[in-house]
């Protein structure tokens, strides 16, 4: 494999013959050799052209060591030098900190940068792993790449919050990679069809949770049991504290249940619907209430209430759209039914109480609010219906009136026929 080597330099050096050097351009032969070359050893050269270290000055002698300055294979190589080829996998980590954990070095590119990563990285599963000598887990390499590290906001990036799923998914979608690590495969799977990548990737809200919102990245290790609802609670603030002044929280605490996860599944975070509440098939209340106790009949009870409001709405929004396709102003009752669904909203929100008062609350302000819009409603369509009689008489008041036009008119002219003097 050596021996390509030195032919590739003397192109290299052929090739930029003449060609004075910009005093601020270090020479590289690290890439002035490989860029020559082929495959494998090719490879790295053209990566590193898009990468980040590339563009504020790093070279392949910082990460590899070596003498980039030397023409000579022998000494550009030498381990006397701190050459290493390949890296090992156990050492990446502590490589990558050499600069990422300084933060003089590293805050005179990106002061904003935290440089506790090698920390973090050895409290998660994955360095947690590789301490104990495990080469299989992820190390910086695996989620950054290599020689085409890029920005974690560029979209080419497999760290960039629209590719950070898939990348995870590399590893732990992968059957046979994960045999004997007792993890199932199917997170990414199933995170595909829940409301979280709904907004990530169709929405292309870069907000939107993904594996390392619940996870950790560098740190990256599965919530606990006792920890779940403060990881949602990190968005879902206004569900937390319901849930913890809620009856359900002691309770879950004692059987050591996973908080939101028991109801709304952790990869797979469904789009919540009023058929998961209730005693109905599909309510997941069943999962732990039976007829006999009394969670059942609040679980049914808190279903027909938020039914209640719904129904209303559709009948009170019926209502103004026909009165409004009949042309009637309906502006008031509109106003009623957007403030009645934001009502039903909230009663929906407040089913996280787990308190059959919380629910009843929203529900009897949007009933009322439902009301006020339907009756405008009907009142617009009994003026409309006023006004479609009032508008009869006086087609018939009208055509009356034409046709006694018409009729005097015929007398006048047969009167003017029977007194011509012709006749």
């Amino acid at each position: 494999m050596r021996s390509a080597i030195p032919v590739a330099l003397l192109f290299a050096a052929f090739h930029g013959m003449g060609r004075p050097q910009s005093p601020a351009v270090k020479p590289d032969t690290c890439l002035d050799c490989h860029s020559a070359l082929e495959d494998r050893l090719g490879r790295p050269a053209q990566l590193i052209q898009a990468d980040i270290h590339k563009r504020n000055g790093f070279s392949c002698a910082d990460c590899h060591g070596g003498d980039p300055t030397s023409m000579d294979m022998e000494v550009s190589m030498d381990p006397r030098r701190g050459f290493v080829g390949k890296i090992d996998r156990r050492k990446i980590p502590e490589l990558c900190a050499r600069c990422h954990s300084d933060a003089t070095l590293i805050h005179k590119f990106r002061p904003q940068q935290r440089v506790d990563q090698l920390a973090l990285y050895r409290t998660s599963v994955h360095g947690k792993r590789l301490a104990g000598g495990d080469v299989r887990v992820a190390t910086c390499i695996d989620c950054h790449s290599v020689h085409d590290i890029r920005e974690v906001k560029d979209g080419l990036s497999p760290v960039h919050p629209l590719k950070l799923p898939a990348t995870c998914a590399r590893c732990h979608a992968n059957a046979e990679h994960m045999k004997g690590y007792d993890i199932a495969t199917s997170q990414f799977e199933q995170y595909q069809r829940s409301v979280h990548w709904e907004a990530l990737a169709k929405r292309g809200d870069l907000s939107a949770p993904s594996c390392a919102t619940c996870h950790g990245s560098h740190g990256a290790a599965p919530p606990g049991v006792a920890s779940v609802e403060r990881v949602c609670g990190t968005c879902h603030v206004v569900f937390q504290n319901l849930f913890d002044q809620s009856p359900h929280r002691p309770a879950f605490e004692a059987m050591g249940l996973a908080a939101c996860v028991v109801c709304h599944s952790n990869h797979e975070v469904l789009r919540p619907s009023p058929e998961m509440l209730g005693v109905d098939s599909a309510a997941v209340c069943l999962r732990c209430h039976a007829k006999d106790d009394p969670g059942y009949a609040v679980a049914a009870t808190m279903r027909q209430e938020v039914d209640r409001l719904r129904s209303a709405l559709t009948v009170a929004e019926a209502v103004l759209k026909q009165a409004e396709t009949s042309g009637m102003e309906v502006s008031e009752g509109k106003l009623q039914l957007v403030a009645a669904h934001e009502e039903w909203i909230k009663a929906r929100v407040e089913v996280h109480a787990f308190r059959l008062d919380a629910v009843k609350s929203p529900v009897s302000r949007g009933l009322e609010m439902a009301q006020k819009g339907r009756q405008v409603g009907l009142d617009a369509l009994r003026e409309r219906n006023v006004r479609r009689l009032g508008l009869a008489a006086s087609l018939v008041a009208m055509a009356i009136t034409l046709a006694g036009l018409w009729m005097a008119v015929r007398y006048i002219e047969q009167r003017k026929r029977t007194e011509s003097p012709l006749r």
